[in-house]
């Protein structure tokens, strides 16, 4: 998974009073967990734009300014009610040994036959729970949807991996084609068949002549 790089600085005072004082210099207060013990620290607000305004999921390289450095993920953020800035990160300290849980996109690939034939694409699930070792994770998950028709669907049981647990049921629905009024179904089966016979008219019809 690709990683985005954070330079801050460790939070001497965590009181409100300080908190406050950080927000106003246009910095966010930041706590990092699951080590030893919650590491405090605050960076420009600007920082966290490629992590935060993006659909895509990254790994954090916190490096703070006495030299220590932390691989992270993002847990939780807090945004301020009214001006939507950023007032809180959460970060989930990575341990190439241990396991960690993380929200993983979805993409689409490709233009289903059932959407051409008038069908309706449901996109269930556009993020999915894993469970895997840091060096396992993935960017994306991209499903193909080229070959999807009228009344089918893609589920996680196709997605399954030895390198991660999906934490959803085999039979979740990630990806369908739904009919609509307007759908026409379409057998490719039959489409061959009926072009066939169609051509053996045609010759039979020449034959005559």
């Amino acid at each position: 998974m690709k990683s985005i790089t954070i330079k801050g600085s460790e939070r001497e005072s965590v009181g409100k009073k300080a908190t406050k004082a950080l927000r106003n210099a246009g910095k966010v207060p930041c706590v990092v967990y699951g080590g030893d013990k919650p590491l405090h620290f605050s960076a420009n607000e600007l920082a966290f734009r490629d992590l935060v305004y993006t659909a895509n999921a990254h790994t954090v390289a916190i490096e703070l300014d006495g030299g220590a450095s932390v691989k992270a993920i993002m847990q939780d953020i807090q945004f301020h009610p009214v001006t939507d800035a950023i007032i809180h990160i959460d970060f989930y300290q990575l341990f190439d040994d241990k396991m960690v849980t993380m929200d993983i996109p979805v993409t689409l690939e490709g233009n289903s036959p059932g959407v051409r034939n008038g069908g309706r694409l449901l996109f269930r699930k556009r993020k999915l729970s894993i469970k895997a070792l840091p060096g396992k994770l993935p960017d994306f998950f991209n499903i193909d949807i080229s070959k999807l028709k009228i009344g089918q669907n893609i589920d996680v049981a196709s997605l399954l991996n030895d390198d991660f647990t999906i934490l959803h049921p085999d039979s979740q629905v990630v990806v369908q084609v739904k009919t609509a009024r307007t759908a026409v179904v379409v057998d490719e089966d039959e489409e061959g068949e009926e072009g066939a016979e169609g051509a053996e008219g045609a010759s039979e019809e020449a034959a005559q002549e």
